[in-house]
Order: structure tokens, then C-alpha cells, then sequence
């Protein structure tokens, strides 16, 4: 999968001897997150991860598991604040809609997460409901990647 700017980086799929690159990169598992950091090795092993990789290394990685009623759900979306504006995440969403095998993809942010939000909205996904209680006063956005998006995506 190549990127919007060819040679700038790369999407492809994670490996498990990746997970620690992918650790270093993801603000939680880095400082110590010891259920992030084994969420991240599982991913990887089970081939669920997605990298962007830049010269330098990595620079996100994305995740899609099919445990939400059976549709495709972004569990997890992570970009390394060094390469943050710069379309890794968009890229990423991207690639998981062209991947995604069930019918719909989904995905959650924090209300909160407002960079999250953005991201979302630029992409082209659209607000698909909302959950109290995962999160003490910060509610849970569900998003729908829109149908027509996923089609025309490479």
C-alpha cells in the first residue's frame, strides 16, 4: 500500500518482531502500559496491525478486529506525536477501510478527543452514536466509515 506521497512512507502489515518499534511509538505502551504493551504484541502476532513506516521508522500503526457485532471496528489508532500532522492517520484509516472485510467499519474516540474528531471528520466518517460509562465523564463517539468512502479507496 503506498501513501499519498510516494516515498514519504509506507502502510503495510505489522509483523510480530515489530511490536517493539511499534511500543516505542504509542504514548501509553511507552510509559510503561503493561496491558497496552501486550495488546500490541498480541496485534502484531495475529497479523491486526497495520504500520506506517517511515525512513526513519515507524510513525503509526492502526489496528482492525471484527469483534463488534461482527463488523470491522478500528480498535486502535496510534501516531507518534513527532509525525502527527503530517497524514499518517488519515493514511492509516484509510488503508483499514480498504482492508475491512465486513460490511461496515467502525471506530470510537473520547469526547475529549478532539484531534481524534478532526481526523475522523476529514476522512470522511460519520457520527454513528454515543456511549456513557466506558470512560468517568467523557463519553464514547462511535463513527461509521461512510459506504461510498470505503469503494472508491484503494
Amino acid at each position: 500500500m503506498d501513501t499519498v506521497n510516494p516515498g514519504d512512507f509506507v502502510v503495510r502489515r505489522a509483523s510480530a518482531a515489530e511490536a517493539d518499534g511499534l511500543i516505542a511509538i504509542d504514548t501509553v505502551a511507552a510509559e510503561g502500559d503493561d496491558a497496552r504493551q501486550a495488546s500490541i504484541r498480541k496485534w502484531c502476532a495475529q497479523g491486526l496491525a497495520a504500520v506506517a513506516e517511515g525512513a526513519s521508522g515507524p510513525l503509526g500503526y492502526c489496528v482492525v478486529e471484527y469483534t463488534f457485532f461482527e463488523q470491522g471496528f478500528v480498535t486502535m489508532l496510534m501516531v507518534a506525536p513527532s509525525a502527527r500532522g503530517r497524514g499518517v492517520g488519515h493514511r492509516l484509516l484509510d488503508a483499514a477501510a480498504a482492508s475491512c472485510t465486513a460490511p461496515k467499519l467502525f471506530t470510537s474516540t473520547n469526547v475529549s478527543n478532539q484531534p481524534m474528531q478532526r481526523l475522523l471528520q476529514r476522512a470522511g466518517w460519520i457520527p454513528a452514536g454515543l456511549r456513557h460509562g466506558r470512560d468517568e465523564d467523557d463519553p464514547e463517539l462511535f463513527y461509521l466509515c461512510r459506504p461510498q468512502i470505503r469503494t472508491m479507496r484503494p
